[in-house]
């Protein structure tokens, strides 16, 4: 399937999903707060096991967004102890055929940027725009209380999808962002997440910068017979 490119609003709910993407550059235009607000809202729409409605969100913008990035540029230039997720996101092995399709996102992303294999300070620079949520103005920190357990975890994936695809019926796009758990005991210094908290990860929000060489990136998906099995 061929995936289309819209910074316009999606019509449909196909639409919304057809042109989801995790974008790496946003524009400085300002995000309602109303319209956060409602977004998130209707978000908590999402299923959840008994209705435990696990999910914590912190909207960062303005004054306390930048010192959240301060904070965890700071960190990260300086490789500070402590750059160790709660979260184990990844496989400590990877395989395949998870290990091929890492690889190809990672080379398409980097072809279009012009980051060549071993510039470590190009790269540094690419990882470190995780830490300014791609320029966008909203940033969102998502929590979980950490005795809740695996179906909390698969419900707050759902509640997040719900942002991602309200955030295109706006005309707004997302990126969703593992990368800020690793520096939950930073970001911990200028929230007020408390201590049964888990950092779960981050979200960029905001109008996409149609000029951005990086969002035109457009991932590929596998074929539906290589991941479903229909039994009759």
């Amino acid at each position: 399937m061929t995936q289309h490119i819209s910074y316009d609003s999606s019509s449909s709910v196909s639409d919304a999903v057809d042109t989801r993407r995790s974008l790496r550059a946003f524009l400085a235009s300002d995000v309602p707060r109303d319209t956060i607000a409602s977004m998130l809202q209707k978000a908590s729409r999402a299923p959840s096991g008994t209705n435990m409605q696990p999910w914590k969100t912190y909207v960062v913008t303005g004054n306390t967004r930048q010192q959240l990035c301060d904070a965890c540029c700071t960190a990260f230039d300086e490789q500070s102890p402590g750059y160790d997720s709660e979260v184990r996101y990844y496989p400590e092995r990877w395989f395949e055929p998870y290990l091929s399709r890492r690889r190809q996102v990672g080379w398409s992303l980097y072809g279009l940027l012009d980051i060549k294999k071993g510039d470590r300070e190009r790269t540094h620079a690419q990882h470190r725009r995780n830490y300014v949520f791609f320029d966008a103005p909203v940033g969102l920190i998502f929590t979980l209380h950490r005795d809740l357990a695996t179906g909390s975890w698969l419900d707050y994936g759902m509640f997040m999808q719900n942002i991602m695809l309200l955030a295109r019926e706006q005309g707004l796009h997302t990126c969703p962002q593992a990368a800020w758990a690793d520096y939950h005991e930073v970001v911990r210094k200028v929230l007020p997440i408390q201590p049964e908290e888990i950092v779960v990860c981050g979200m960029a929000l905001g109008y996409a910068d149609p000029d951005a060489i990086e969002n035109t990136l457009v991932t590929e998906r596998v074929a539906v017979e290589e991941h479903v099995d229909f039994l009759d």
